[in-house]
């Protein structure tokens, strides 16, 4: 039997996050908003109107091209791309064709499951406007032009992936790119992603490409990932049965998880593009250039590699830590201010920023913690003035009061306890407080141990020295 291979492309139509419309000054984001109120003679396409261009919807689209390794043409055109749908008032769509903003690019895709990198190639980039929102309501097709002008851009792979799960990891570093940028805030549930999947099939060792369909109306990765897979089964079962697979485009049908033939699949020439006679060519002389520029910081995947590399960091920190710019930047510099293994460093987010900020639903930009006072704090715990548990405390405590760490274990007296008299005489109060746990601890029963530490360090309030603590415990219960 046949063994194949898929070959996926996917097409992804960010929306950037400027403040309004691409050629007109509506608000962009309006998915609280009730439909039609956020619209104009421009965005709707009535006669007489001019479309005049968006400054920040370049600058967002720099910022993209120049992280996907694009050249950014210096001189790029928009186009009319003809269709007709009832969401698309002015009967054509204001998009870049021929000579976009930019031209080629690529990520190189960590792979977690085999441990490799594949290299996916871009082969559109480019800005353009939203067209309007169709749906069912009642029996009767409405029309919400809110989105008709928002900025996008269109983005397209090379047929470089090769599975669901590989589709699923592109759109999840896209994302975190998008969201480490600050130009999308890459919400597919909010259609601020949206990715369209063309997926075909060829028997493996196979270099040429088959007929592919196109997926539409995926709304998470999810269900680009279950999407894809249903329509590599379904082309299987279609091959293996002797039939051509025809070139048609599908609509994934979220409730039900299945998909649904829309129509067949248009070409470029179905469009007719002819450039917009409305808008100049886009410059982009060197100073501008420069200045967007100026601000690409470096970018996740290479603070990633640089974490593993300069920090000696194991993957799974350098991927967590680079999840989201901002906590990046923070351990980087709690790093810088502890001065020592940054393992230890990264130990600390991982088990106690993390788990506060998650639990609060906040960004580590928003802790009253700061990263000197977290670097502060695992110093204490380093030189013994506070014990392990104390200092996950002061965590706590610190981001409650915004006060410095040694200020408040001066305030509260929480430095560790490491008098051997002092724990001693606790160690012998908890003894005569409990005849029938000693009993069964000199009855054989040395599990108990840790149950009489744990009641000197709560009579203590967590104070004694804990190793010092179980070698008096252990001392005096063998006598």
């Amino acid at each position: 039997m046949t063994s194949y291979e898929a070959v996926i492309g996917l097409e992804t139509h960010i929306q950037l996050n400027t403040t309004t419309k691409i050629f007109c000054s509506c608000k962009a984001d309006s998915w609280f908003d009730p439909p039609n109120t956020n619209i104009c003679p421009v965005c709707t396409g009535l006669p007489g109107v001019l479309p005049v261009l968006n400054r920040a919807v370049v600058e967002k689209g720099v910022l993209l091209a120049a992280a996907m390794h694009s050249e950014i043409r210096p001189v790029s055109f928009f186009d009319r791309k003809n269709y007709f749908y009832p969401d698309l008032p002015k009967g054509y769509q204001i998009s870049q064709y021929d000579m976009s903003l930019g031209k080629g690019g690529y990520m190189d895709l960590p792979m977690p499951q085999s441990g490799g990198v594949r290299h996916i190639t871009i082969t559109k980039l480019h800005l353009e406007e939203d067209a309007g929102k169709t749906k069912n309501e009642h029996g009767r097709r409405m029309i919400d032009f809110n989105r008709c002008g928002v900025p996008l851009v269109e983005m397209v792979t090379g047929p470089d992936l090769r599975t669901a799960d590989e589709a699923a990891q592109y759109l999840i570093r896209l994302r975190q790119l998008l969201r480490w940028l600050g130009i999308s805030e890459a919400d597919m549930e909010k259609g601020h992603l949206r990715c369209d999947a063309n997926v075909s099939i060829r028997p493996v060792g196979a270099t040429y490409l088959n007929t592919k369909t196109e997926i539409k109306n995926v709304n998470s990765i999810d269900a680009v990932r279950e999407a894809i897979l249903k329509e590599i089964d379904r082309q299987t079962r279609e091959v293996d049965a002797g039939n051509r697979i025809e070139a048609w485009t599908l609509e994934w049908d979220e409730d039900r998880g299945v998909l649904k033939k829309m129509r067949s699949k248009e070409t470029e020439a179905d469009y007719r593009y002819f450039r917009e006679p409305d808008l100049l060519p886009l410059r982009l002389d060197d100073a501008w250039k420069g200045q967007i520029l100026s601000g690409l910081p470096e970018l996740p995947l290479e603070r990633r590699a640089r974490f593993m590399s300069e920090f000696g960091l194991p993957e799974y920190d350098a991927d967590i830590l680079t999840a989201e710019r901002r906590l990046s930047e923070y351990f980087e510099a709690a790093v810088k201010a502890y001065g020592g293994d940054p393992k230890r460093v990264s130990n600390w987010m991982m088990n106690d920023i993390l788990r506060m900020v998650n639990d609060r639903g906040i960004s580590v930009t928003e802790l009253k913690l700061t990263p000197v006072y977290l670097a502060e704090i695992i110093k204490l715990v380093d030189s013994g003035t506070v014990n392990t548990s104390t200092g996950k405390a002061l965590v706590q405590k610190v981001d409650e009061t915004g006060k410095a760490p040694a200020e408040i274990v001066q305030a509260e007296g929480l430095a560790k306890v490491s008098d051997d008299s002092a724990i001693r005489a606790v160690c012998q109060e908890v003894m005569a407080e409990s005849p029938k746990e000693v009993a069964a601890f000199k009855g054989g029963k040395e599990t108990l141990m840790g149950w009489f530490v744990g009641q000197v360090m709560k009579k203590m309030r967590g104070k004694a020295d804990p190793a010092l603590a179980r070698s008096i415990m252990e001392e005096l219960l063998k006598q």
